[in-house]
This record gives structure tokens, C-alpha cells and sequence, in this order.
């Protein structure tokens, strides 16, 4: 279940995935499959070559982009989410979500 964003968060981060930019959409997210996690970054671009580079440059495994759809995208959470918005200097992520704060 995902929340914690509006529609024009939403339609923005599309319209960057559209035009084969590396787009970064953090929300709110829960799943009985991973137990602690409350957040999850998708990391889109619909140019596949170009997602799959980014992957690899940032240690991460292509094949589990999901391919399906409209907008192609890496999830990413926990250690490897907090690392990567940090390097992407993405601190409202970090500050909005509460990713890598105790309590």
C-alpha cells in the first residue's frame, strides 16, 4: 500500500520517466513481505539501457527492474535506498519519509 504523496508528486515524477530522465519518487509504503519497512524509492526511466547503467553504476542488479508497464523502475529500500537518495543528494527524501532516523 503506498501513500504519502499527491497526485502532482505522482504525474510529475511520470512526465520525468516519460522523457527517459532518472526520475526519484519516494513514498510512504507497507507490505506484509517486509517487515520494518515503511518507505520505498522507485528509481524510473523508460529509457531501459539507461536505467539498467544507472543500476550498475550504483551496485544494484537490473534484473529487478520492473519492466511492466508504462514506467519502467528499480525499488528500492532499506540500506540501499538510504545510501542512494544520500548520494543523489536527496535529503528531503531522508527528512520527509524518515529514512535512516531512529525512532
Amino acid at each position: 500500500m503506498a501513500f504519502g504523496i499527491g497526485r502532482q508528486e505522482l504525474n510529475a515524477w511520470k512526465s520525468a520517466v516519460d522523457r527517459g530522465e532518472i526520475a526519484f519518487l519516494t513514498h510512504f509504503w507497507l507490505d506484509e513481505r517486509f517487515p520494518g519497512v515503511t518507505s520505498v524509492t522507485k528509481v524510473g526511466c523508460c529509457d531501459l539501457p539507461r536505467l539498467e547503467e544507472w543500476c550498475l553504476r550504483h551496485g544494484l542488479l537490473p534484473n529487478y527492474i520492473h519492466r511492466r508497464g508504462r514506467y519502467p523502475h528499480m525499488d528500492l529500500f532499506g540500506s540501499h535506498q538510504e545510501r542512494i537518495l544520500r548520494e543523489q543528494g536527496l535529503d528531503e527524501h531522508l527528512l520527509r519519509f524518515k529514512i535512516g532516523q531512529s525512532g
